[in-house]
């Protein structure tokens, strides 16, 4: 080859390396640009990572379910503050509505048959920011005698109840609402005072849309089946695993032992107060379920209306993992309303079972009411009375009764720290014809700068062996939701 044959080639060479390296290094800038559109994209139509201020907003839209299938009184109870709306109580299969509002402080309630359906509460605007809605059952008579109360379940995806097992009811009964235009699936699982039921059954049970299944707990597969029938003490888990369902248990001791629905449990904590133990005749259980793989370790205090205190040889509970343990509480008590506070190392559940007459209730822990929060009743009547504890600093609540849209005067309890205090309800004097026939709600607000206060609501009429009565922890107001705060963040990218 010639020399300038040679060189011909070298700078063809030459110019052809240049011109695949300008394609790279192109198609490299190419890339990074199409990656800082992304980047720009994403920070202009996706919120980033979550910061810690947020903001806080007013609910406008609220739904519950009213398990009536038994018939029973429906009451429905708005706050008494601004803004318009719409709340209908409607067939959750579908139909006309049963009764509507538009006023916030307005109640409602009437008396209903039974229908084979549940029944939904529908609100939309103002009106729905601290909505209350519950049923009652009264039966003076008869295999199911006894005072029942619920507060109408809110949807959710995973759902804790405790209470009796079959061994103990005659009948328990799991009702399961579907919402929603999409169908659901449920898991249930379950533990016992003898550990974990494990079993295949009561799985991807279906739930259509608008309708309500009934699941008898021990009675069929979808109910746990077989293995659940020798618990005397159970905690059931109900979890969706597509859709959401309203969910309500009703526990049917025996022929004119009583019957009652379990009250909805909050999660696991590792703190917890159980209010609302009523005093009187009768038999106290406290229910402590442990979750979790590992035992827990748990100190007991009772908080009567004397003082706090650890009970003599019960300050300390070793709880087994995955099991219900019952803890007679008579002897510390020694009659006396009271709320049980639990300290544990590990995620907890606590409940009470309480027996007197002729008829039993059930209690469960709750959260303290706070005054963005307050505490709302929708159905006394007969004999009604708050039990409230202030486990911590010294509290004073306002508690304020409402009736055909008429509210009493505000009427201030004081309760000191450490101590609990049982006061009774009455009804407005001017409102409605003076009977305690007619329901009539209540609104508890806690006054600035006191401490935490926790409440339940006991409802009772008769005496002695006919004594029947119910107990309704008492839950902060659903008035506000909390929004958390975004900020321009490339983790915004990632699910």
């Amino acid at each position: 080859m010639t020399p300038v044959k040679k060189a011909l080639l070298e700078k063809a060479v030459l110019e052809k390396a240049v011109r695949l390296l300008g394609m790279r290094y192109a198609t490299a800038a190419l890339m990074l640009v199409a990656v800082a559109a992304l980047y720009g994209a994403a920070t202009l139509s996706r919120p980033g990572e979550a910061s810690e201020k947020g903001r806080t907003v007013p609910i406008g839209h609220a739904v519950m379910v009213c398990p009536g299938h038994e018939g029973g009184r429906l009451a429905v109870q708005s706050l008494s503050q601004r803004g318009g709306g719409t709340v209908e109580m409607v067939p959750s299969k579908g139909g006309s509505p049963l009764g509507s509002m538009s006023s916030p402080g307005q109640g409602w309630n009437a008396d209903t048959k039974p229908s084979g359906d549940a029944y939904t509460v529908r609100a939309t605007g103002a009106i729905a920011a601290g909505l209350e809605a519950e049923q009652t059952t009264y039966w003076p008579g008869g295999p199911d005698r006894g005072l029942a109360g619920a507060r109408c379940a809110v949807p959710g995806t995973d759902l804790w109840f405790m209470g009796p097992g079959p061994a103990a009811a005659d009948e328990l009964d799991l009702y399961l609402t579907n919402v929603d235009a999409q169908p659901a699936s449920v898991n249930l699982t379950a533990l016992s005072g003898e550990g974990p039921l494990d079993t295949p059954d009561g799985r991807a049970t279906p739930v259509a849309p608008y309708t309500t299944r009934v699941v008898r707990i021990g009675g069929s597969p979808e109910g746990l089946g077989d293995i659940v029938k020798t618990a005397s003490d159970l905690t059931l888990r109900v979890r969706t695993t597509s859709g959401r369902v309203a969910a309500s248990v009703r526990a049917r001791i025996g022929e004119k032992r009583g019957i009652e629905w379990l009250p909805r449990s909050p999660r696991p904590a590792t703190s917890v107060l159980v209010p609302g133990v009523p005093g009187g005749a009768g038999k106290r259980r406290l229910l402590v379920s442990v979750p979790g793989d590992a035992d827990a370790r748990i100190r007991v205090q009772v908080i009567t209306p004397g003082g706090a205190f650890a009970p003599q040889g019960q300050d300390v509970l070793d709880a087994p993992a995955e099991t219900v343990t019952s803890v007679p509480l008579d002897g510390a008590l020694s009659g006396k309303a009271a709320a049980v506070r639990l300290t544990a190392d590990r995620p907890i559940l606590a409940g009470f079972a309480a027996d007197r007459g002729a008829d039993i209730a059930y209690g469960a822990a709750t959260a303290p009411l706070a005054a963005a929060g307050p505490g709302v009743v929708a159905d006394n009547r007969f004999d009604s009375s708050l039990v409230l504890t202030a486990p911590g600093g010294a509290a004073t609540v306002e508690v304020r009764t409402v009736r055909a849209g008429v509210w009493s005067g505000p009427r201030r309890i004081s309760v000191p720290a450490g101590r609990t205090v049982e006061t009774k309800l009455t009804a407005p004097s001017k409102a409605g014809d003076g009977t305690t026939a007619t329901a009539y709600g209540a609104m508890i607000v806690p006054k600035p700068g006191s401490g935490p206060v926790y409440a339940s609501r006991v409802l009772a009429t008769g005496k002695g062996g006919g004594y029947l009565f119910t107990i309704l922890p008492i839950t902060p107001a659903r008035t506000a939701i909390h929004l958390p705060g975004t900020g321009d963040s490339q983790t915004a990218l990632t699910p």
